[in-house]
């Protein structure tokens, strides 16, 4: 993901210009990068995984649709 994503990610963590849907939605994206980058196994990155990351990193709780359609708007992304 481009540095750009993160520069988001951090701005969206200190709140600066964002609505609370768009936050989330930073942070979801920023999440589901995170666990393709810890996925070791092979296996595919579940919702359950963006959720927990989106948790355990930025004390943010995201439902699975969130989850979702985080993963989609990562893979779109990365072509």
């Amino acid at each position: 993901m481009s540095s750009g994503i993160w520069r988001q990610v951090l701005s969206a963590l200190s709140s600066e210009g964002h609505d609370d849907a768009e936050r989330e939605r930073l942070l979801a994206l920023g999440a589901a990068e995170l666990a393709h980058a810890r996925s070791t196994s092979g296996e595919p990155v579940t919702t359950a995984d963006v959720r927990r990351i989106a948790y355990e990193e930025f004390s943010l709780l995201i439902d699975d649709t969130q989850a979702r359609a985080a993963l989609r708007e990562r893979r779109s992304t990365r072509g």
